[in-house]
């Protein structure tokens, strides 16, 4: 993050000699100023230091040194087993922007970069960080860039990846045989392309994506139907700030999100409509702005204010990073494709996050996060987290810091647990990490439980298997600094439990060490396993079923009249017979069941279509909620029978039965924290899982809570979701080990 060189320009600010280096225990400044220059130099750091740079403490010591002549930046060691933190990707910085249009050598130089900006993990093979441990070893810097480089008071003072447009990489455009070289060329030519509804495959920082324009209804949803992705929404790149407030309710919290130097995907409402299949009606829109200079340069010419930019790959695979990958992958996918020579070491998809009462909750943790830390109150050293199935991460401890890895996905192919095994040892030698312990989740078929049993045989080291949402809550808990008893509220799709059921509506009594079950959901069964979640109404007909049997008639509630005769005869008699109907409590199932009963989504074409779309519904304002009961667990039957005549009595509209079902949740969130707090004296509740990601449900909850006077806490630096479970696996194995005992 150009910490050493700014080192460098503040020293020659004071006049001080001496030396700066990268050690893997930090940043080490060596000088033999008198002390009080040394007072104002070190005063000035945190102050001035750069936007993406993280100074935990400024540590002063005396010792003896020669005399220094100048001020350099010397090449540092990874002797010491302790980690110099390694700078995310940043977007690119104003300064840069403004000289590709008045520094001769650099105009339209679409990798301009400088101390302050560029990438930075992405790039990097190994440590200490300097330029022959990057991809950008293989370009010789021309005289000019070296001396640039080699200059203490240059803003390109060791920037690692810096060039020109002598020296540095380059892009290519292939188009039906064609081959562009020359930026100019390139650019136009994907205007070109874009203008007319063609798809684009675009080498970017952590990958390939593919572009079309966002406003062409026909472009949307040939990209749909090319990458099989039929319903899960599109990410989409705007020109500027001013256009994604064209398109998007846009507050102060979510425009600071957007302009950042990490510049993720951002949730907004929307406010005027993209082309349809940008968000399949589900009222938000993912926004971000360019980050690379590349993409400004292409923003010029572009005649649309807006393209989709979704992730390089075929659908539930890693985002594609090598070229001739791409072709071969992409091809029936992209019309033309858009390479450049600097190669991807450690690929990163977009980031995404949505502020949620004020918080910045992120959703999908990498670009621009990964790989730095999260700052913990307990030793975590030699621990490796594996995470779970879906939505995994990994997490590696070098002492009281925790490095979640960048997102991986679902684990349910061969190609992305080969991204998952290949990113833990890039890990792993990056940080000079050694393992010590292993830590995964319980469930015994999950691809990461079974190369924790792998990794275990290999390095003879113990082995601890943590339930997953007791993970979830010490999750919540490790990067709020909490060590004591919690009310915790763990909302999610599905988790292995340990009475061998699938746990995923949990009210626990829990510290990082143990957990007690205090109550959860009723269990229901699941009709036909994974199918119920690819179709929801499965779930709607089982929670009536369980609850009402055969009094109902079934054939005339909408959602099952559409299911023709002999399916749905083929799951009642799996309910009925108990035939390949394991039993849920997941609060995920609940609202889907919910949102297929009311029509919204009775059949799902992407991993919790049915709950953003039920949260998505919600246009009037109420307080009003469903009568629920306690009794032992939390049974939905005098629910069900009220939305039910709410749809067939009453016509009530969708919007105002899915606020009601929302605050039934968020009121039965408050009563279970209330009866753990009168029986087990906790008022600390944490709110996590990946229901969280809910913002009108999380929002509704915690302000019940607090009016309530518990203190409440949820997910921030990593996501509520299965992506923040490495984290609760090593907080959990840091106690149950004793590290931090």
């Amino acid at each position: 993050m150009g910490f050493r060189p700014f080192i460098c320009r503040l020293a020659a600010r004071h006049g001080i000699h001496g030396e700066v280096k990268n050690m893997n225990n930090g940043v080490v400044v060596n000088t033999d100023c008198d002390r009080s220059t040394l007072d104002r130099f070190t005063g000035e750091i945190p102050r001035l230091a750069p936007p993406a740079s993280r100074i935990k403490s400024i540590d002063v010591t005396g010792k003896e040194f020669p005399g220094f002549n100048g001020f350099r930046i010397v090449t540092g060691s990874r002797s010491d087993s302790q980690v110099t933190e390694i700078s995310p990707d940043i977007a690119v910085c104003d300064e840069c922007l403004a000289e590709m249009a008045t520094d001769g050598f650099r105009i339209d130089y679409p990798f301009i970069n400088c101390t302050n900006c560029g990438p930075r993990f992405s790039i990097i093979t190994g440590m200490p960080y300097d330029r022959p441990a990057t991809t950008m070893k293989e370009f010789k810097m021309c005289s000019r860039c070296r001396s640039e480089y080699d200059n203490i008071l240059d803003r390109r003072f060791h920037a690692q990846p810096t060039a020109c447009n002598n020296c540095g990489p380059r892009y290519l455009l292939k188009n039906s045989g064609k081959i562009f070289t020359g930026v100019a060329d390139i650019v136009g030519e994907i205007s070109v392309l874009i203008g007319s509804g063609k798809v684009v495959a675009l080498k970017g920082i952590g990958g390939y994506h593919l572009m079309c324009d966002a406003l062409s209804e026909e472009a949307v949803e040939g990209l749909r139907g090319r990458k099989h992705r039929d319903a899960k929404p599109f990410a989409v790149m705007f020109r500027d700030l001013n256009a994604v407030r064209d398109y998007c309710f846009v507050d102060r919290l979510e425009e600071r999100e957007l302009v950042s130097w990490r510049r993720p995907i951002v949730l907004l409402r929307c406010k005027r409509h993209l082309a349809a299949g940008v968000s399949n009606g589900l009222g938000t829109t993912g926004a971000m702005l360019p980050y690379m200079p590349f993409h400004h340069l292409l923003f010029r010419e572009l005649k649309t204010p807006a393209v989709v930019l979704t992730s390089g790959n075929l659908s539930d695979e890693p985002i594609i990073i090598d070229d001739a990958e791409a072709e071969e992958r992409l091809m029936s996918v992209a019309d033309s494709f858009v390479s450049h020579n600097r190669r991807i070491h450690n690929r990163t998809d977009d980031s995404v996050v949505r502020i949620i009462g004020g918080n910045t909750a992120i959703i999908r943790r990498s670009r621009g996060y990964v790989p730095h830390p999260v700052d913990l109150g307990f030793n975590v050293d030699g621990i490796l987290a594996l995470g779970a199935g879906q939505k995994n991460t990994f997490c590696i401890g070098k002492g009281f810091q925790a490095f979640p890895g960048q997102y991986i996905g679902d684990l349910d192919n061969a190609a992305t647990c080969d991204f998952y095994t290949e990113s833990i040892d890039r890990f792993t030698g990056l940080f000079n990490f050694s393992p010590a312990l292993i830590a995964c989740d319980l469930h015994p078929d999950y691809f990461s439980s079974r190369y924790a049993s792998i990794l275990e045989k290999k390095y003879n080291i113990p082995l601890v298997r943590v339930q997953h949402h007791h993970a979830h809550i010490a999750s919540c808990m490790a990067e709020h600094g909490l060590d004591e008893r919690v009310a915790g509220v763990c909302l999610d799709g599905t988790g292995f439990g340990t009475d061998g059921h699938t746990w995923g509506a949990e009210f626990l009594v829990a510290d990082r060490k143990e957990f007690l079950r205090f109550g959860h959901f009723d269990y229901v069964p699941m009709p036909g396993g994974d199918k119920a979640v690819a179709e929801p109404w499965r779930m709607a007909l089982s929670y009536l079923y369980m609850y009402f049997g055969d009094t109902l008639n079934y054939r005339d509630i909408e959602p099952f009249s559409k299911i023709s005769g002999n399916e749905f005869m083929l799951v009642m008699e799996m309910i009925r017979k108990k035939i390949n109907t394991p039993l849920t409590c997941g609060a995920g199932r609940l609202f889907d069941a919910v949102s297929a009963l009311t029509g919204i989504c009775p059949e799902a074409g992407f991993d919790s279509e049915a709950p953003m779309r039920l949260e998505s519904a919600i246009k009037c304002c109420t307080e009003k909620h469903y009568p629920y009961r306690v009794n032992g667990s939390v049974s939905f039957g005098d629910m069900f029978e009220a939305i039910l005549n709410d749809i067939m009595v009453r016509n009530a509209s969708v919007s105002l039965i899915s606020a009601k079902f929302h605050n039934t949740m968020a009121q039965v969130i408050l009563d279970m924290s209330e009866r753990i707090r009168e029986e087990h004296s906790v008022d600390v509740v944490v709110l996590t899982g990946g229901v969280f990601q809910n913002k009108y449900l999380l929002e509704r909850a915690s302000e019940k809570l607090r009016k309530a006077n518990f203190r409440v806490y949820t997910s921030n630096q990593v996501p509520a979701n299965d992506g923040g479970i490495s984290l609760g696996q090593m907080a959990v194995a840091s106690k149950l080990s004793g590290l931090c005992a």
